[in-house]
């Protein structure tokens, strides 16, 4: 009897320890990923598919179109630097029509600061500095403002992953991206479609900020390049408001050419051709 009670007492003291011992040999059990650790996710890995990239330039065709039909031309030239450990600098040159000529918009991207953006206007022989509170504006009288031209730096938002959906022959992750800085924004929220495959962006809407539906981005004509980075050949802005839209046309990429970052500087931007 006094035996049983004594292996009694024993088994008390060791029932904890036996039970931590099997749980802490156990793997861990995977808990669902949330909807904002999705869309952060997904975020995340469309950045590392495009890195290395390096430079590159391009031609652009802008194509402004009122509610009416009417259309007015522009060309333009696009450079832009990869910037390791901050954002691209980019680089968009007016050359037609005359009265634009020589127009020239510099953006210095960075991942969680303010981005910094010039416009030189040769009219004036001036160069002039966007500031925050200009950045919603329209981009010389386009649908795209001076915000729509600068990279959506994973860090400045957040996210939250909505639902898989078809998107013509692909399948298409749609989720939401938040500004982290309210005050710097035009937007409360965009929502974005990428395919599941290589993750390029077809459409993206902009809610202002009172959460209207203020505009519609669909990217096309997609091709790669280097065997790896995917640019897009098409970008239509549409503005729900005013019916006005948009459309620039790029062509003839050239990757890791000889640019260097001086030509990415204000001091320069009077010179840039």
């Amino acid at each position: 009897m006094r035996i049983n009670r004594a292996y009694s007492w024993a088994l008390a003291l060791l029932a904890p320890c036996l039970i931590l011992l099997f749980w802490l040999g156990m793997p861990p059990i995977a808990r669902p990923a949330t909807p904002e650790e999705i869309g952060l996710k997904i975020a995340i890995e469309s950045r590392a598919r495009d890195d290395g990239f390096g430079n590159f330039t391009a031609k652009q065709a802008m194509v402004l179109r009122n509610k009416q039909g009417q259309e007015s031309r522009r060309q333009l030239r696009v450079k832009v630097l990869e910037v390791a450990g901050d954002g691209d600098k980019s680089l968009m040159v007016f050359d037609e029509p005359r009265d634009v000529k020589g127009t020239a918009l510099l953006t210095h991207a960075h991942k969680q600061e303010a981005d910094d953006q010039w416009l030189y206007l040769p009219a004036l022989k001036r160069v002039k500095r966007i500031s925050s509170s200009n950045k919603s504006g329209s981009f010389m009288g386009s649908e795209f403002s001076y915000e729509d031209l600068s990279p959506p730096e994973v860090e400045k938002f957040t996210y939250r992953y909505l639902r898989d959906e078809p998107c013509g022959d692909l399948t298409c992750t749609v989720s939401e991206r938040f500004p982290v800085d309210k005050k710097a924004s035009g937007y409360s929220r965009q929502v974005v479609w990428q395919d599941k495959d290589e993750l390029r962006t077809w459409k993206v809407e902009y809610y202002d900020r009172k959460d209207a539906h203020l505009k519609t981005l669909t990217i096309g004509k997609y091709r790669q390049y280097l065997d790896k980075y995917w640019r897009a050949g098409e970008m239509n802005m549409v503005n729900h408001l005013t019916g006005k839209s948009t459309v620039l046309s790029w062509a003839d990429y050239q990757f890791r050419t000889k640019l260097k970052k001086r030509d990415f500087s204000k001091t320069g931007l009077k010179r840039a051709r």
